[in-house]
């Protein structure tokens, strides 16, 4: 099968992804191997081709928001036959015996592995995941609509809930991509008023399309304040943006893998009871409740399709952000 692999990580401009012919790999016991129709672009992939995010084992496979259909299934596989058509997200496996996974926090499981970290993810025309960690996809999403669903979706829908997001509250999003577009749409079925902060002018023209309220640059004053906020950009500094923004009780969510550096900041801005926690991976309850809102709202991700053979320009344009929200990559 061709996939593209990481050999060193590098700058995406220098084209680190090399598409290389390798053997097809095989599912285990309680496996599964999907042919790959469609996957996701995302952040922490860019991040962990760069660097920012030290992949774990190297030639890598990235990619971890994959749709495809089953081809091929181990001995004791049962949730799922050949020609189903699945989705496979970051969080790849889990060891059910911990004290977080016994509490239901299998997204702090310190034994945890992840698609397109610790194992070869979707970058590739074939895969292999443990069936319990695969998800039936609504039949309404097209495949490409689907595979944003699988991390920009599911981490986006887990950031609300972290940060305590209630129906009819203010919220406002730190950074507009992939996730927040999606978040954006769960928020205003809630009856969320939304306020977007973003660079980017197509952003924040996007951003009202959806329903936003109101978007602006950084450092433009919101309209009222925030009762919760969600940061999705990888930037330290908006954190003391997003607390001058709250309103006191209210809380910050950072929705990201990497971040460049918290810089100090006026303890005035976090008295009152505000709050920062952040937000770390996903359950796979997290990924069946946002699939289940998605044909119900219904979600729709605005895509951009790039053959799979350029994943590094792809991955440069979501680094320059000249993505309108989500990309996804799609055999050649």
């Amino acid at each position: 099968m061709r996939a593209l692999r990481l050999h060193a990580p590098a700058p995406v401009e220098a084209g680190p992804l090399r598409l290389e012919e390798i053997a097809a790999p095989t599912p285990g016991p309680a496996a599964i191997r999907l042919a790959i129709r469609a996957c996701g672009l995302c952040h922490t992939d860019l991040h962990i081709v760069e660097g920012e995010v030290a992949p774990r084992r190297r030639p890598l496979v990235p990619g971890h928001q994959v749709v495809g259909v089953v081809d091929a299934v181990g001995p004791s596989a049962r949730r799922f036959r050949v020609g189903d058509r699945v989705g496979v997200a970051w969080l790849h496996w889990t060891c059910g015996a911990c004290p977080a996974c016994r509490r239901g926090d299998e997204n702090l499981c310190p034994e945890a592995r992840f698609t397109g970290f610790d194992v070869d993810g979707g970058y590739a025309e074939t895969m292999v995941v443990p069936e319990a960690f695969a998800y039936p996809l609504p039949a309404a999403l097209d495949d490409a609509t689907a595979a944003p669903l699988l991390c920009a979706g599911i981490i986006g829908y887990r950031a609300l809930r972290v940060a305590g997001v209630r129906p009819g509250e203010r919220l406002g999003l730190f950074g507009f991509g992939a996730s927040a577009h999606l978040a954006l749409q769960v928020a205003r079925y809630w009856g969320c008023e939304v306020v977007v902060v973003t660079r980017s002018p197509a952003h924040r023209a996007l951003a009202v399309q959806l329903g936003a309220a109101w978007a602006g640059p950084a450092g433009d004053p919101a309209p009222a304040p925030l009762d919760r906020a969600v940061l999705f950009a990888p930037a330290g500094s908006l954190i003391p943006d997003a607390l001058a923004c709250l309103r006191p009780g209210g809380t910050a969510a950072v929705a990201a893998i990497y971040l460049d550096r918290v810089p100090e900041f006026d303890y005035g801005l976090l008295y009152g009871e505000r709050v920062v926690r952040s937000v770390t991976a996903s359950t796979r309850q997290d990924g069946e409740e946002l699939l289940a809102l998605a044909g119900t709202i219904p979600l729709r991700p605005q895509v951009e399709v790039f053959p799979l053979s350029t994943a590094n320009a792809a991955l440069a344009a979501l680094k320059a952000s000249r993505l309108r929200a989500a990309g996804v990559l799609v055999p050649d």
